[in-house]
């Protein structure tokens, strides 16, 4: 009992002392809450990390183009909006469809983007890299969420083109619910209707994404409608949150009539008048693809993809300068024979990348390793002798070819850069790669010897490379690079159009490099990239005249020479807050081209010319787009302001045209396009464009081969809206 008491005691002191501490004197105020209003500026125009992923970009010129905050007409693909903010890309627009792109950068040619590295999601889409680098696979871009431009000074790690790599990168699942949707309608001038389907989302570790879509148009010029359609689907499970497998098939197919070049005098007329009806021409591309990406530690990545580009590329057309006519014959009441061209591919890539960072000099420095291996199987049938109908119709009122030919190439390339991390401003990246592989021609052409027919051409190249990059501060640096680069010698290059014609046995593929420097980065309200470049192409092709034993003429398809370009890409931009809702924002994207031929010789009838100082085709020396663009709230207008300066469409640099219109001046132009974009709800936005909104009769290039030599007019003014619905 004492006991108890004597624990009791202290215990009831204690707790005396605690309720007798003086009681909480801290006053408490519940203060108003505080809202801080400012307006969004979308970073629409941005450049890559570093590293990402298993690729190195420090020390390159890079551009990110988020087409999700870009106010601009996508449904009609045109280039000189899409890719506004890019200086130096030139746009070979002769198809309003929205059907295809048709770019390029620093004096390459632009037909089909074939002298990029063109990818979608990382994967390889050029039809035959070195049958046919076309890229026939066409994405729509309500399906793309960005566009990766590296420019050629990176083309080490990806490929040798002298252009570099664009890659489209498709918009990824909504991992955030089962199941996502989005639709995204147009309809617009000359019979424009487009309706793109969307669906993805997350169902425990599989994630999935998929997209349809379909559109029509009746075309800008007489006989130019098409008919397109495109399908995806994708499947990403993720095994861990370090390991995923990504399995991906996606397609595109369109038949647009082709309304026939015109010559200067049926241009200035009426720029919208055809010179044929029965023409057509059909892509119809499938891109598979399984890829897996493997995050093995902190410090080591591992990505393998396996891919195909299948399908055929055909037409059937009248084929001729447009001042033949395709007109009844009164003697057989019926029009002339069509000829008939049918291209199949089978293009496999396997394709293996590491990237591995680790500690030097107290920094961390990165290597990306790899190996690409190729195998091309091309099958051209060309000048079958079609109906004398008026439809899409391959099929053929004699059998037999006048060329049925294969093209099969093999190629293995193994590469590794590394990013030398030397303190932490400045890095040092060096590179190699090394192509090695060949092509060979075979078949035969009714009007040639099969003897001398069969064509192997050798790549093996060794390439170099490097870089650096200073960073001046947080937001700014300096970039160097030197790459070099090389193009096969491709298809059309090496079959002859005549018996009188023979390709030279030691082709050599066009090889060359680039080399660049630039100031890019952001201070307050301004955002730069200003870049100089040297661009050298050696072993350009083309034609020579020769005479045989007995004098007769003939032509040697070989190496013509070489050409450089040299330049300035500019970009500026400056954004303005003009209060807590509302901001403007304007920029430049201009670029300045000299492009010649050095030590060049070409066939011009039955001589040959020393072209050396002449301008390269297609090379505007000026091109420069200008916007502004201003934002209330969810609301926002813009104005893009487009200029192109003449140039040649030959390499003689022909002033006058000729009869055909397919050599001679290509004029400047300057267009004007407006776009209105509208948030309404939290889920729907409409977009209003006018394009060419001063209704500016022009044309891009004179092409000397497809589709047909001559001009090929762009489209006048038209107009568009498109509705989006996101659930």
């Amino acid at each position: 009992m004492n006991r108890g008491i004597t624990l009791l005691v202290p215990v009831l002191l204690f707790s005396l002392a605690i309720f007798a501490q003086p009681a909480d004197t801290t006053i408490y105020n519940v203060l108003d809450p505080v809202q801080i209003q400012s307006v969004r500026t979308p970073l629409d125009i941005k450049r890559l990390e570093p590293v990402k992923g298993t690729y190195i970009y420090s020390g390159k010129k890079t551009e990110v183009i988020d087409l999700t905050q870009r106010n601009v007409t996508l449904t009609e693909k045109y280039g000189r909006q899409i890719f506004a903010k890019i200086p130096g890309v030139f746009v070979y627009d002769m198809d309003g469809t929205g059907n295809q792109m048709n770019i390029s950068t620093r004096g390459l040619d632009p037909h089909r983007g074939w002298e990029f590295n063109i990818r979608k999601d990382g994967v390889l889409t050029n039809t035959d890299m070195y049958g046919y680098p076309a890229s026939h696979y066409n994405i729509p871009m309500e399906a793309v969420e960005r566009i990766e431009l590296v420019r050629g000074t990176g083309s080490l790690q990806y490929g040798a083109q002298f252009g570099g790599m664009l890659n489209y990168i498709s918009k990824q699942p909504d991992s955030t619910k089962p199941f996502a949707f989005e639709s995204v309608n147009t309809v617009g001038s000359y019979g424009l209707v487009s309706a793109f389907s969307s669906a993805s989302g997350k169902i425990g570790k599989l994630r999935y994404s998929t997209w349809y879509n379909k559109k029509w148009i009746t075309g800008y010029r007489e006989n130019s409608d098409a008919q397109y359609n495109a399908e995806a689907i994708s499947l990403f499970y993720d095994v861990s949150k370090d390991l995923t497998f990504k399995f991906e098939w996606t397609h595109s197919n369109y038949v647009t009539h082709l309304p026939g070049p015109l010559t200067d005098s049926m241009f200035l007329a009426d720029p919208q008048m055809a010179t044929r009806s029965r023409n057509y021409y059909n892509p119809n591309i499938h891109v598979p693809n399984i890829s897996m990406y493997w995050n093995i530690n902190h410090t080591t990545k591992l990505q393998f993809t396996s891919s195909a580009v299948t399908g055929s590329r055909n037409s059937v057309m009248f084929d001729k300068p447009a001042t033949t006519p395709d007109t009844i014959y009164s003697a057989t009441l019926d029009y002339a024979n069509r000829q008939v061209d049918i291209d199949n591919y089978l293009s496999l890539t396997n394709e293996l990348r590491l990237l591995k960072s680790y500690s030097l000099l107290q920094h961390t420095s990165t290597l990306t390793a790899g190996v690409q291996y190729m195998h091309n199987d091309l099958h051209r049938r060309q000048l079958g002798k079609g109906t004398t109908g008026s439809d899409y119709d391959l099929s053929l009122a004699i059998p037999g070819w006048g060329r049925d030919i294969y093209f099969k190439s093999s190629n293995l390339a193994v590469f590794a850069e590394n990013r030398w991390v030397l303190t932490e401003k400045l890095s040092v990246n060096t590179g190699v790669r090394m192509e090695m592989g060949e092509s060979i021609m075979s078949g035969i052409i009714t009007y040639y010897p099969d003897s001398t027919l069969p064509n192997t051409i050798e790549h093996k190249f060794p390439l170099l490379g490097a870089g650096l990059q200073y960073d001046l501060s947080p937001y700014t640096n300096i970039y160097a690079g030197w790459s070099q680069a090389y193009r096969p010698v491709i298809f059309k290059d090496i079959i002859p159009s005549s018996i009188y014609e023979y390709a030279d046995k030691d082709l050599k593929d066009a090889y060359g490099y680039n080399a660049e420097v630039g100031y890019r980065g952001s201070w307050k309200f301004l955002k730069w990239d200003v870049t100089g470049f040297y661009l050298q192409y050696n072993n350009r092709l083309g034609t020579l005249a020769e005479t045989d034993s007995t004098g007769q003429l003939i032509i040697r398809r070989t190496n013509i020479g070489d050409s450089r370009t040299m330049g300035l890409e500019m970009f500026l931009q400056a954004d303005f807050e003009l209060n807590t809702k509302s901001y403007i924002s304007v920029f430049t994207s201009t670029s300045y081209m000299d492009a010649q031929y050095q030590a060049a010789t070409i066939r011009s009838g039955t001589e040959n010319i020393d072209i050396e100082g002449n301008s390269v085709e297609s090379v505007p020396m000026w091109i420069s787009r200008n916007g502004i663009t201003y934002k209330y709230q969810g609301y926002s207008i813009s104005a893009l302001y487009s200029y192109t300066a003449e140039s040649f469409a030959d390499a003689l640099n022909t002033i006058e045209p000729n009869a055909s219109g397919s050599v001679g001046l290509v004029p400047a132009y300057g267009l004007l396009d407006i776009n209105v974009g509208m948030q309404l709800t939290r889920t729907v936005k409409l977009q209003l464009n006018a394009n060419n909104v001063l209704d500016e009769q022009y044309f891009t290039k004179r092409p000397q081969f497809y589709p047909g030599p001559g001009i090929w007019p762009s489209d006048g003014r038209t107009f568009s809206a498109t509705v989006s619905v996101s659930l």
